[in-house]
Formats: C-alpha cells, sequence, structure tokens
C-alpha cells in the first residue's frame, strides 16, 4: 500500500514564519467509507491567506492548531469512489491539504469539467480569481479610463486584478517587490505602471505613476502601501480591502494607516471589506465569464509552479516574502 506523505504545522510561528514550523512525516494511505472518495493529490495550493490562519487573524479559518495537516485546496485524481458520483480517473478540486492522499464525502467534490487547464481550478477559477473577479467589479467598480491601482500585482490575486482592470479599459499601476519584478509585470501582463514599494522613493514614485489620482484601489496588502494610496484616491473613489498580506508573517501586526476617516470623510472615499465567501450564489456565473476571457486570450491567468510536496514549506516562506508572480501552486504527482 502506498505511504501517504503528510507537511503537518509542527509549531506556530512566534515570528516570521520558518521552514521549520513544519514537519514531513509519513502514514499509511487512508481507506473511503460507504459514499466517500479517496483522492491523489497532483496540485495543491500555497495561498497567502493561509499565513493569517497561523496568526489566528482570519476569523474563517478557525483557531491555529499543531500537529494537523497544512490546508490547502488541491485538484486530485480518484484513485477509488465509494460512491456513484465518481469513478476512478476522475478529477475533481477538494480540501486535501499538503499531503499525497485524503478522503472526502462525495458531497464535498466538485468534478472538473471544460477546457481549461485543471490546475487554473485552483488559481484564477479558483477562490483567486472569484476575490478578483467580485472584489473588483462589486466593490471596486471600475469605469472606463479610471485609474486603477492594485498592490501585490503579481501576486495570486492581484496579477488577475490588474487583468480584469485592463479588460475594463482603465489605466492601472500596481505595486512590487523589486524593480526586476515590476519589469516583469509591466512586460507580461501589459500593467501601464509598477512601482517598487521597497524602494526609499516609492511615495514619489506612486505619485509619479498616478498623475491623476487613483480612482479604484484594490489593497492585498494594507500597511504604508495603503496609507500611500489613501493620499492618492480621487473624491468618490473606491477602495476594496481583501487581505492583508504585509502584516501576515509578524506577531505585532502595525497599526492601521494616517488618514483614516479624515480622508475617508474629506473625499467622501468608500472603503470595504469583503470575503469571496459573500458571493457564493454567482460563482458560476463568474467562472463563466473568467473562462470565455481565457479562451478568448483576453486573461492570462499565470501559475507558479513549485515541484515536491516536501518544498512546500519553503515555497510558502519565499512566497510571503514576494517570490511568486502568478498562483504558487505545489506539484505533487503527474
Amino acid at each position: 500500500m502506498p505511504e501517504n506523505r503528510q507537511v503537518l504545522i509542527d509549531s506556530l510561528p512566534s515570528g516570521k514564519l520558518e521552514a521549520s514550523n513544519y514537519k514531513l512525516v509519513s502514514s499509511s494511505m487512508p481507506e473511503p467509507a460507504a459514499n466517500e472518495v479517496l483522492c491523489r493529490t497532483l496540485w495543491v495550493t500555497v495561498a497567502a491567506g493561509a499565513r493569517a490562519g497561523l496568526q489566528g487573524s482570519a476569523s474563517y479559518a478557525g483557531a491555529p492548531k499543531t500537529g494537523v495537516v497544512m490546508n490547502g485546496a488541491a485538484v486530485a485524481r480518484v484513485e477509488m469512489s465509494l460512491s456513484s458520483d465518481f469513478e476512478k480517473g476522475d478529477l475533481v478540486v477538494c480540501n486535501a491539504g499538503w499531503q499525497d492522499y485524503s478522503v472526502h464525502d462525495a458531497a464535498s467534490l466538485k468534478k472538473l469539467e471544460g477546457s481549461v487547464a485543471p490546475v487554473h481550478h485552483l488559481g484564477v477559477l479558483g477562490t483567486n480569481g472569484l476575490t478578483a473577479y467580485f472584489g473588483l467589479l462589486d466593490i471596486g467598480k471600475p469605469q472606463p479610463g479610471q485609474t486603477v491601482m492594485v498592490s501585490a500585482s503579481g501576486g495570486s490575486v492581484g496579477h488577475i486584478v490588474a487583468q480584469l482592470a485592463k479588460l475594463k479599459g482603465c489605466r492601472v499601476v500596481g505595486t512590487a517587490s523589486s524593480d526586476e519584478k515590476a519589469r516583469r509585470l509591466t512586460q507580461t501582463l501589459g500593467i501601464d505602471a509598477v512601482v517598487n514599494y521597497r524602494s526609499p522613493d516609492f511615495r514619489q514614485l506612486l505619485k509619479e505613476a498616478t498623475p491623476d489620482g487613483i480612482d479604484v484601489y484594490f489593497d492585498n496588502t494594507g500597511g504604508d502601501i495603503l496609507g500611500s494610496a489613501l493620499f492618492r484616491m480621487n473624491e468618490h473613489g473606491r477602495i476594496a480591502c481583501c487581505g492583508v498580506v504585509s502584516q501576515y508573517d509578524t506577531s505585532n501586526p502595525a497599526p492601521g494607516p494616517r488618514g483614516i476617516p479624515g480622508l475617508l470623510v474629506n473625499k467622501r472615499i468608500t472603503m470595504s471589506g469583503f470575503l469571496v465567501f459573500d458571493f457564493a450564489e454567482r460563482y458560476a456565473q463568474a467562472r463563466e465569464q473568467l473562462s470565455a476571457w481565457i479562451q478568448s486570450g483576453d486573461l492570462a491567468p499565470l501559475v507558479d509552479e513549485i515541484d515536491g510536496l516536501e518544498n512546500a514549506p519553503e515555497a510558502f516562506v519565499d512566497m510571503l516574502a514576494g517570490g511568486n508572480i502568478g498562483t504558487r501552486v505545489i506539484k505533487v504527482a503527474e
């Protein structure tokens, strides 16, 4: 019987996350019971939001725990099914976590269909793409000719937001962790300007990149980038608060930026937090539209693939430091 490798949370980080907070163990392959399905993980996500779960700052993730498999959505292949809804060989999306094999109630699985590459169901057709779609279009409400700023514009959500904003006829300004990454994003995704937030001249560079101010800001980072964007917002601007990745990887999150609520009042800015689960009833509609844009070539989702389950902890640490462009996934099996 094949072994089941699992990456467990061995300890909760007291400061920045380290690969040593995890350990790789082996156990017996689980067996399905009635109406259950045994799945073989092919790809599994490495998501910034999972760091908030380890910090205890994500209410939807529950209290952080040690000794459990690190969570993560996966594309998996059905190895054994005791449900009439699935057959061996079917590809599904499931919450497998960082492990080779997992057992699931058949009702919790989503069978993959359509012509889009399976791995994209962890990115643009998964939580990342849905977050980008609803956060930008429903919360940000961009209009042609407006300026949209996207922090972490090379990230799993940000690189999709930037492309959707371009599709809506907007001028798009992003942020990135280095000049080289900024160049890659402008060349690869067609973002109009990308500013290195680590530059000592960041505020001046952002001002130069947004000569007409900012109408919509999609915030993935919080912190100083949010503070800088606030002072560039135009009257009646909209801010969609998606995440606070700059504050996840620490035991001492910084306070909120200056200018709240004064700037919000004076400029009549709408600043809204949201969770993608708020839009669950419209997931199918969004996936249909995103798939159509992919097939037409108007949307080019990026996948940042790391090979090997054993490399997941290092890949997570590197991602939190800005090492990825696109949706980072771990390839676990062929």
